[in-house]
């Protein structure tokens, strides 16, 4: 055999593994990126879905609920892209998309009845979490053109009475259990700052809110005042009972 022709095949050889080496890499590498992708949508997702359950105790606008939703659908798309064979993506890209409009038909947010005063100071913690995530996640939205300005800023403002709420409510808890243990000092210390941080606002909740405290902190003060009145009271009484008993007491006998 001719070794020019030899050497050619090898040569051909050479280049068809080298290629084949180059299109294996690159599908592998494809691969893992599509993997990776799919693991962010899916993580997005699992975050997003325990965002919706903190509906249970704090109250979603219709407009909350339908971001998140399609926040949710959003990355199904992305996902299916990704592998668009995949007929369970398919499947949960309809149910979104179903959801959805359930939601725009049906969904009704009722704040008085869904919020749920914190009992305790742990609880209050993760429900102030909960609504900063949640403020966090409809910038995040705003910001990719998936809610109007105007929408947003109404929502934002809603989260933000929700926070100011939520820190009140505790604030009213944990004065009751001061003065219950005794403590109005640290109780009125409590109620100074809540209504600190209700002077720059002017909704109404805050207005209510901040009449409250006040009028408790009145009280306190009060109590306070007529109790210091009454033991200075007992005090001047004692020093005069003991000047009375200078001037008249038994005189020792010599």
């Amino acid at each position: 055999m001719n070794i020019g022709l030899i050497i050619a095949l090898v040569a051909l050889l050479l280049v068809l593994v080298l290629g084949y080496n180059i299109m294996l890499q690159y599908k592998l590498k494809a691969e893992a990126t599509r993997r990776q992708e799919s693991a962010r949508y899916v993580a997005l997702i699992d975050a997003t879905e325990e965002l919706i359950g903190g509906a249970s105790y704090l109250p979603y606008s219709k407009e909350l609920m339908i971001c998140l939703h399609n926040r949710i659908l959003d990355a199904l798309m992305n996902m299916h892209d990704l592998d668009p064979k995949n007929k369970h993506l398919t499947q949960r890209v309809e149910s979104a998309q179903t959801q959805i409009q359930q939601l725009n038909e049906n969904y009704e947010g009722n704040e008085a009845t869904s919020f749920k005063v914190p009992t305790s100071d742990k609880q209050a913690i993760v429900m102030l979490k909960l609504v900063k995530r949640l403020r966090d996640t409809i910038r995040t939205e705003h910001n990719k053109g998936r809610i109007e300005t105007q929408a947003y800023m109404v929502e934002n403002g809603r989260l933000e009475t929700i926070q100011i709420r939520i820190n009140i409510e505790n604030v009213v808890k944990r004065a009751h259990e001061s003065i219950a243990k005794g403590q109005p000092g640290t109780a009125m210390q409590l109620l100074k700052k809540g209504i600190d941080a209700l002077s720059s606002k002017n909704d109404n909740y805050s207005i209510q809110a901040k009449g409250k405290l006040t009028e408790i902190l009145e009280q306190l003060q009060s109590s306070r005042q007529a109790k210091a009145d009454e033991q200075q009271q007992q005090q001047a009484n004692r020093e005069r009972d003991n000047d009375m008993d200078e001037l008249f007491g038994e005189k020792k006998k010599w």
